[in-house]
């Protein structure tokens, strides 16, 4: 009886599976190889690397060395800048459907996601070129000439006087890596990334989408140190969920302060315990007749404390002499003829101010920045200042020269509408602009003097103005403020008589007479906020209409996807539309601010 032959021994390599201790690296070396296939395969990422809002200084696209982002990946990053990596994964998180574990990592580390603080200067990328044209097919630029002064090469090859948001982005197909040397500036860099990926990472529930992000490099770092934007939360109060999420808004594009107008005729929304009724009376109106509201101080530090997370810093104004109806109708004996006047809900302005011929009012000022400052970490205090239309000029120099000096003795840098400006200088002084003829000499000799501006030329960047005849709310007194007029000017240049130098950044204030809500809060933000952010984030060197409207077109998908209301400008070519606000009527509101 023949045996049965045995079975034929298999021939060939031994799968990996069976290797004993060479399966992790020999299945991960598989793996990359499979990945790495699938990207020479894939088509480009959808997102080009120069379509960022701001644009940044330089960028060095690779086609070749696009990045997918997949399950697996984890973001790696050293101690000092884990809160950061921590935020750039819940942003990421809910679109993908990835766990994106954030682990320490020792300088330097690998991996797909890498963030990394370091005091050495970002190295200049080989072939680099200054962001000074518009932007190619492949998302490069046009090269502009030599680097400047203020970011010169080193004989090393690396770039100097980057500050603490500059960044650099690096993005192979190996992985993405943002390297700074500052929590702030890779922060920023996160940001860059977030915008570098498909517009439906906005989205809060889980996308099937390649997440491919564009291969090069990108060095980055702001025109001036100064960005914000204004809301008026004392002419309709706005409740802390929607603050916040202003200063997301705010985060999103490189802004760095927030202005909160916490005081006016119609409200009073900061709680000062020194002065209770402030707040309990003062607060409970608001234009139209609504039921106002005001902040605690938990409320304030809540506000506050977020911000600073996002490297947003708050700046509080408290507006002084005028503009202090609501204080006098909880505490009369500030007003002069210590009558009381009666709740105001309308929109005119000019008539009301406190007593300065009073010792008390002094007390009341001191008290009132005291508190607001030792709340307040960032280095700034808003002493108003403007439309003190019934104070006499002499009189209203004495008051506001001696308001500076009890903001200087909270130790904060005191910052006032350009109204301040023939008052005798104060160490640090900042004037905010907010003019509409670039022919200031009073402003410009206060700069002889020593005052650095913020620039919010009410023509230009006033976020209460229609962007067109149509546009069913917001005013029209400065003006109508489309996307175009909002960019296409420039803060160093814009005064005649003031120097580049002594400009420390633009503001985009928004007043709220006839904005009721979220929604129409950012309904006039967007898209006129990202086009501020550019002037005072990029070099003027990038600055180029054609190009600003097609990247800031691909911002559209992604407000959409993150719910975010913003205009339907015609001046932007949006592959999407928009969702608008509910038309109101009726617009009543004074010629000012």
């Amino acid at each position: 009886m023949p045996t049965t032959p045995a079975a034929p021994t298999e021939s060939g390599p031994e799968p990996l599976d069976r290797l004993p201790g060479r399966q992790p690296a020999a299945v991960e070396l598989a793996r990359t190889a499979a990945r790495r296939a699938g990207d020479l395969l894939a088509p480009p990422a959808p997102v080009r690397l120069g379509d960022v809002v701001p644009a940044p200084e330089r960028v060095l696209p690779d086609p070749a060395a696009d990045f997918t982002l997949t399950a697996d990946a984890a973001i790696r990053v050293s101690p000092a800048g884990r809160d950061v990596a921590e935020q750039l994964a819940e942003w990421l998180r809910p679109a993908t459907g990835f766990p994106l574990p954030v682990t320490d990592a020792p300088v330097p580390a690998d991996g797909p996601l890498v963030l990394t603080l370091s005091e050495a200067p970002l190295a200049e990328p080989a072939g680099a070129v200054d962001a000074a044209g518009p932007v190619d097919a492949a998302g490069s630029v046009d090269a502009a000439g030599p680097v400047d002064a203020a970011g010169s090469l080193d004989a090393a090859g690396a770039v100097d006087g980057w500050g603490d948001e500059g960044y650099r982005l690096d993005v192979t197909p190996a992985g993405v890596r943002i390297t700074a040397a500052a929590a702030a500036g890779l922060f920023h860099g996160a940001q860059t990334l977030r915008q570098l990926l498909p517009a439906a990472i906005e989205s809060a529930t889980p996308v099937a989408e390649r997440w491919a992000v564009p291969g090069g490099t990108l060095v980055d770092r702001p025109r001036f140190p100064y960005r914000g934007a204004m809301l008026d939360v004392a002419r309709h109060f706005f409740p802390v969920e929607d603050v916040l999420r202003v200063v997301d808004h705010l985060a999103r594009y490189k802004l760095n302060h927030l202005h909160l107008h916490l005081t006016d005729d119609q409200g009073w929304r900061i709680a000062v315990d020194s002065w209770p009724r402030l707040a309990d009376v003062g607060g409970a109106t608001e234009v139209g007749g609504g039921p106002g509201g005001f902040y605690t101080q938990a409320d304030y530090r809540r506000i506050v404390a977020y911000a600073a997370r996002r490297h947003v810093t708050v700046v509080p104004e408290i507006d002084l002499p005028g503009h202090t109806n609501a204080a006098l109708v909880a505490y009369p004996e500030l007003a002069p003829g210590k009558v009381p006047p009666p709740p105001y809900t309308g929109t005119e302005v000019g008539f009301s101010y406190v007593d300065p011929a009073d010792e008390r009012t002094y007390a009341f000022v001191a008290d009132v920045v005291g508190e607001v400052a030792a709340l307040t970490p960032g280095p700034w205090l808003h002493l108003g200042g403007d439309e003190a239309f019934k104070v006499p000029a002499d009189t209203y120099r004495a008051f506001v020269e001696r308001a500076q000096t009890l903001v200087a003795a909270t130790g904060k840098t005191v910052v006032g509408w350009h109204q301040l400006a023939p008052a005798g200088h104060v160490d640090g002084r900042v004037l905010q602009w907010w003019g509409t003829n670039g022919d200031d000499p009073e402003t410009a000799e206060a700069v002889r003097r020593g005052a650095r501006l913020i620039l919010s030329p009410g023509n230009r960047v006033y976020l209460d103005m229609k962007y067109a005849a149509d546009t069913p709310i917001g005013h029209d007194w400065a003006g109508l403020i489309d996307v175009h007029r909002a960019y296409d000017w420039d803060p160093g240049t814009h005064l005649t008589g003031v120097p580049a130098e002594a400009v420390l950044g633009v503001e985009a204030p928004l007043w709220t007479e006839s904005v009721t809500t979220l929604a129409e809060v950012e309904f006039m933000l967007f898209p006129r906020l990202p086009a501020v952010a550019e002037l005072g984030w990029s070099p003027r060197s990038t600055h180029d209409w054609a190009g600003f409207r097609e990247r800031l077109a691909g911002h559209g998908p992604r407000w959409t996807a993150a719910g975010i209301t913003f205009h339907p400008s015609p001046d932007v070519p949006w592959p999407a539309a928009p969702t608008v606000p509910t038309q109101r009527t009726g617009d009543t509101t004074a010629d000012t601010h």
